[in-house]
């Protein structure tokens, strides 16, 4: 009888370890995704300088100004 019950108290002991490793190892996840959000969020457009100034040039040595 003693055994039964050191066995039921262990398959319980390990139900509980699995849901709180399941649920540390989700919060953790969710910790990782907010942290890195930070360096995708702000996406700096290109410059485009080089492209107007390759049109300026363009038009400023066109045959028919």
């Amino acid at each position: 009888m003693i055994t039964m019950l050191n066995f039921a108290v262990l398959a319980i002991a390990t139900m509980f370890a699995v849901a709180a490793a399941a649920a540390l190892s989700w919060m953790f996840l969710q910790i990782a995704f907010v942290l890195m959000q930070p360096a995708t969020a702000r996406r700096v457009p290109p410059r485009t300088e080089l492209a107007r100034g390759t049109a300026q040039l363009a038009r400023a040595f066109a045959p028919n100004r």
